[in-house]
């Protein structure tokens, strides 16, 4: 594996994940690809073969001045939700293309949350950060305290 490079890993991480991962006409699949310049988001309906909505940083009616950053993400999210909304779609698989979920994908798919898709996942996600703190909140068992000297050491 050492000899391989970046993209070859992400194309095998993309297919390892496509194998699992499948849109229906119901719940089509929000696939994600990201370049150094741009992001670029669809959804596709396998059944079919067919994309269904799409939106990227290189359309100019976005106004997005440059498409390789978090803000840039966020945008892209939000417009992706809302023309799936226009198409009567509310609720999506995520597809991150073998990405790490961190920086833009998840910008991306947390602004498409935030925008209308997935409302049961976001639910849950409240409902996880709320259980959070309070198991935080518990007391901790003490610990031992640790014998300050050992047995046959000798004293100074």
């Amino acid at each position: 594996m050492a000899n391989r490079n970046r993209a070859e890993v992400r194309t095998a991480v993309h297919h390892r994940i496509r194998r699992k991962v499948r849109g229906t006409t119901a719940r089509p699949r929000l696939a994600v690809y990201r370049s150094l310049n741009h992001i670029y988001a669809q959804l596709i309906d396998d059944e079919k073969a067919q994309t269904v909505a799409s939106a990227s940083t290189t359309e100019k009616a976005l106004g997005v001045k440059s498409g390789g950053n978090v803000e840039a993400a966020k945008k892209i999210g939000q417009t992706i939700a809302e023309r799936a909304l226009a198409v009567g779609i509310s609720s999506v698989v995520f597809d991150r293309g073998g990405y790490l979920y961190h920086g833009r994908v998840k910008a991306l798919t947390d602004a498409a949350r935030a925008a209308g898709l997935n409302k049961d996942e976001v639910a849950e996600a409240a409902a996880e950060a709320e259980a959070a703190p309070a198991a935080e909140e518990a007391p901790a068992k003490p610990k031992k305290a640790k014998k300050e000297k050992k047995a046959g050491a000798k004293e100074e």
